[in-house]
């Protein structure tokens, strides 16, 4: 479980989150919603302990991750899994190279048998061909890139998913495939995931629950039909704004 309470930051003088409480059960997906430069991103890298907060606590499975040595820090994050918004995939790496890097445990990562099957199992996860394993990102399309880094956030059998803007610079299509493919992991895989997004529509495909965080402060959390029946002004707002959303013209 991931349990956000009280959460100040602020860069200078610019206060990011202000007060946020946030919590995200076992088992269930919750969506961080939000406009751009709303401080999601940094929420989400307050939970894998990359951002200390000025006030307030993240707690995952009872640890405060602020405070967790080097040591620690490491072995917490061996059980998160982290999906980057540009994928973050190295240039002078195959795909296979770079899938690799997801396996936290250096005794696996060694064992080359043991990549080569894990790895396999983690390019058919995403719906890549095998083949893939040989060529490098730039071969790729976005789209393909995408689920190579999803693929690497899953090849160290995480507990957390954690996705920074999966959608990010897709068409529809591609938009459509990525957010099928985090629901169809989360269901099979039985992870604890956020996504974070300004994709209403993606949000509402694939999250049990979702969080609305506006000028630092999360305004609502609810299911996606307790989303649809609020009368926050602020929530008809930014929903209102995504206009091709079947789900929200019915």
């Amino acid at each position: 479980m991931i349990e956000v309470r009280g959460l100040r930051k602020a860069f200078g003088k610019q206060v990011v989150l202000d007060r946020v409480d946030f919590e995200v059960r076992e088992g269930e997906t919750v969506a961080l919603l939000g406009p751009s430069g709303t401080g999601k991103s940094v929420l989400l890298k307050h939970i894998i302990g990359l951002i200390k907060p000025d006030q307030g606590s993240v707690v995952v499975d009872g640890k405060d991750v602020a405070t967790l040595k080097r040591k620690e820090l490491s072995e917490f994050r061996s059980h998160i899994g982290y999906v980057f918004q540009n994928g973050a995939l190295f240039d002078s790496m195959n795909v296979f190279e770079n899938v690799r890097l997801g396996i936290t445990d250096q005794a696996k990562y060694s064992d080359l048998d043991y990549c080569r099957e894990r790895i396999g199992g983690c390019i058919r996860l995403v719906n890549l061909q095998p083949e893939t394993m040989a060529k490098y990102p730039a071969q790729l399309s976005g789209g393909m890139r995408k689920r190579v880094g999803i693929a690497r956030a899953i090849a160290g059998e995480p507990k957390y998913l954690l996705y920074d803007e999966p959608t990010s610079g897709l068409d529809p299509v591609n938009a459509d495939i990525i957010d099928g493919l985090v629901q169809r992991l989360d269901n099979e895989l039985g992870v604890t995931s956020v996504m974070v997004t300004h994709d209403v529509r993606g949000a509402f495909r694939v999250a049990d629950r979702l969080a609305l965080l506006s000028e630092g402060k999360i305004v609502m959390q609810g299911t996606p039909q307790e989303f649809l029946a609020s009368t926050n002004p602020k929530v008809k707002e930014f929903l209102e704004r995504d206009f091709d959303n079947p789900i929200l013209a019915a």
